[in-house]
């Protein structure tokens, strides 16, 4: 309880920029959660999705392959999908596939980013918003010893201290985004690696039943 009391003690020795830090930190918070949980979804079952997917699609059975891409969330699994449509109509036009691929990993990857400019720019903005609240601090500060006529340790001290808060607290909410923005960005890199090879595997398979037979790739029409 006593710390609890320090803290809210804190918060109001502050002054006025520490309401907008705290509203910077619950977004982050906010934002952070939701990210956890979109990477950890889309990066649940890939390795078994590309396997799976692989494994019916040489065993000829499209309709397996496109229902089990279909039931695993994630962009790999998006991209198989989107070429698995393709290759289910057993006629395909050279680069059709490599276009639809291209274009259903675009949105995927904007979709796995939304949210990391929210992040970037609190990790920026929370520090310069604290260096803010010590500035104005001393200020006031400069502004009583003005008005005291005289310079008391105690004043001076204090006022020091007031002004000085709101950059521990910038700094310790900017710290840990940072971290976080950071780790985002890795697990979404290995994402796009999972991406690619879904794209390869169905480029490869579209060529493989090409070869046997099973669909047919003609050429792309051209333009007049």
């Amino acid at each position: 309880m006593a710390t609890q009391y320090e803290l809210m003690s804190l918060f109001a020795d502050g002054g006025w920029m520490m309401y907008p830090l705290v509203l910077c930190s619950l977004v982050a918070l906010g934002v952070i959660i939701a990210k956890f949980w979109t990477l950890w979804i889309a990066h649940h079952g890939t390795s078994r999705v590309l396997l799976e997917v692989e494994e019916a699609a040489l065993a000829g059975d499209l309709d397996k392959a496109f229902e089990i891409a279909r039931d695993t969330p994630g962009p790999a699994a998006a991209i198989l999908l989107a070429g698995l449509r393709r290759i289910r109509n057993g006629t395909l036009t050279q680069g059709e596939l490599e276009t639809a691929v291209a274009t259903v990993g675009t949105i995927e990857l904007g979709f796995l980013e939304r949210g990391l400019v929210i992040l970037a720019t609190i990790a920026n903005v929370a520090p310069l918003m604290g260096f803010l609240g010590t500035v104005a601090g001393m200020i006031l500060a400069f502004a009583a010893i003005e008005e005291a006529g005289t310079v008391e340790p105690t004043l001076v001290a204090g006022g020091i201290k007031v002004a000085l808060l709101t950059t521990a607290a910038g700094l310790i909410i900017a710290v840990p985004i940072n971290i976080m923005y950071n780790f985002f960005v890795t697990r979404i890199d290995m994402l796009i690696v999972d991406m690619e090879q879904g794209a390869q595997k169905i480029i490869n398979l579209a060529w493989d039943m090409d070869r046997d037979g099973k669909i047919k790739i003609v050429p792309a029409p051209q333009k007049r």
